[in-house]
């Protein structure tokens, strides 16, 4: 049984190309990126800090390869008696997170840093391109329901929601959405005081973000790893200590500059 959208769709919103079903996520998956893609090249030209061919390379390849590995792994870590009881190639390689994808392209970045030899901050400049291309994507989240796991459990809160099955559930790809679109306020603001060292607002929002994740998914069906957390908040964790102790001694940089003007 389907239960409607706002009384006028039925989840999950699907496409019909070339007579085949195709559910709208991948589709706001692509899209996202392509569209966040193209605002980090517009605000790259923009920008005064200029990098190198090789250095710029680098960081992409880094990104990309660690985002791609990271966001499968992590993706199918979320189940991992599924994932070794009965491998699927294919289900391995549809399973995926943002989590797993942020986590392993900063890990993929800093690699590719240190291979060609750069030490300033690279991330700045891809942040709001960044939320921008997730805000889209959760688009896609919120309308493909309960036929992926990206949906809430079940609640009598305010806003739960049909999400195509007979339960009212957190709508978190909402609750995500709107949490991005605070985010990139605050960040813009912070940006826009334009007194903190390069990589400050990437750190900030690693920071943020994590620590939304880590509370959000108590609110979302998950396989308990270790006490009463998933493979993500795990992972939340780890971020979140690493950029706790980045964002102190970013402080600490700071103070001890304004000092010395």
């Amino acid at each position: 049984m389907k239960y409607p959208i706002f009384g006028f769709m039925d989840f999950p919103v699907t496409f019909q190309i070339f007579d085949k079903t195709i559910l709208v996520h991948p589709v706001f998956e692509t899209v996202g990126i392509f569209i966040g893609m193209r605002y980090y090249f517009y605000l790259k030209r923009k920008s005064k800090e200029k990098l190198s061919f090789n250095t710029s390379a680098a960081v992409l390849i880094g990104a990309i390869a660690g985002a791609l590995i990271g966001s499968k792994l992590i993706g199918n870590l979320e189940n991992p008696y599924a994932l070794f009881e009965n491998f699927s190639f294919k289900r391995f390689w549809t399973n995926n997170t943002i989590v797993g994808g942020l986590a392993f392209g900063l890990i993929g970045v800093e690699w590719a840093k240190k291979i060609v030899g750069h030490k300033e901050s690279t991330g700045d400049l891809i942040v709001f391109p960044l939320i921008l291309a997730m805000i889209i994507g959760r688009i896609g989240c919120f309308l493909t329901g309960v036929h992926e796991e990206t949906y809430g459990i079940p609640t009598d809160f305010i806003f739960g929601m049909h999400l195509g099955d007979e339960y009212l559930r957190h709508p978190v790809a909402l609750y995500e959405i709107a949490f991005l679109i605070i985010l990139w306020i605050i960040l813009k603001a912070v940006q826009n005081k334009n007194k903190y060292p390069s990589g400050f607002v990437f750190q900030l929002f690693m920071l943020s973000y994590f620590s939304f994740r880590f509370m959000l998914d108590f609110i979302k069906p998950r396989v308990e790893i270790i006490g009463y957390l998933g493979t993500i908040q795990i992972v939340c964790v780890a971020v979140i200590i690493y950029y706790f102790f980045k964002l102190r001694k970013t402080k600490f940089v700071t103070s001890l500059s304004n000092i010395k003007s």
